[in-house]
């Protein structure tokens, strides 16, 4: 039994800063921000150069262009635009890339392009095309149970259905909105458990209180979460103990 713990980074802004080296022993795979809701020029640069240095797979982490909402604001934008917009972003960090002599392995769309395409099959259709169209090898992070991962298959990519630790989900297998009362889970005790209930018997606790099935290939931490150093080390720990092999996607 195996399991991959991903993690947003690169979010830093100008003189905004996190701490993103603090997490990075304790995962296997960095989402990286590239410049559309977080990040810059220099921020990329550092932190594709520090992924490198932890050996960590390397992600490209795309979003609506909203870096005041910091990317979790709904936009409309046709499907052509959306291919484009995230073309333009894999492009940016890929070249970050290259250059560090690195390989761009995967994709997870960022806040409300990734909720929004969870449920939205052609939204989450451009979104693959544009990773197909520029590397048909990317693997794409996308919730379980969800659009993005009917998307992957229908454009015969691949895809690691991922779950949260530190997120509450609905009936219907979905995270449960942040505006809601209970959507996150601000104690490391409750991610836990959450998390090994996941990867051990492959059900999930909704916010009603019904288990109901899912699939894990990958867990995300939130880097910005008050836990999230702590939750990281004590999930090695915990998968440790029961036998659960933590390594990045296809590694």
């Amino acid at each position: 039994m195996h399991i991959d713990l991903n993690c947003d980074l690169g979010e830093s802004f100008g003189n905004y800063k996190i701490n993103d080296e603090q997490i990075m022993p304790h995962i296997t795979s960095a989402n990286i921000a590239c410049g559309f809701h977080a990040g810059d020029p220099f921020v990329i640069y550092e932190t594709v150069k520090l992924a490198k240095q932890y050996n960590l797979s390397i992600g490209a982490h795309p979003s609506f262009p909203d870096l005041l909402g910091f990317g979790r604001r709904e936009m409309n934008f046709s499907e052509e635009e959306i291919y484009k917009l995230v073309l333009y972003q894999i492009g940016a960090l890929y070249s970050v890339c290259k250059v560090n002599q690195v390989e761009l392995r995967h994709l997870k769309p960022h806040g409300a392009l990734y909720n929004m395409a969870a449920t939205n099959l052609k939204l989450a259709l451009a979104i693959t095309k544009a990773m197909k169209s520029f590397d048909p090898s990317l693997v794409l992070f996308g919730l379980a149970n969800s659009k993005l991962i009917e998307a992957a298959i229908e454009m015969n990519i691949p895809f690691s259905s991922e779950v949260f630790a530190d997120r509450a989900y609905g009936d219907d297998g979905l995270l449960v909105p942040r505006n809601q009362l209970n959507s996150v889970h601000h104690n490391t005790k409750d991610a836990i458990h959450q998390a090994l209930q996941i990867v051990t018997t492959k059900t999930v606790s909704t916010i009603s209180g019904k288990d109901i099935p899912i699939q894990a290939d990958t867990i995300c931490i939130h880097s910005d979460s008050d836990i999230s150093i702590k939750l990281a080390m004590e999930l090695r720990k915990v998968f440790s103990e029961n036998n659960i092999l933590v390594k990045s996607i296809g590694a």
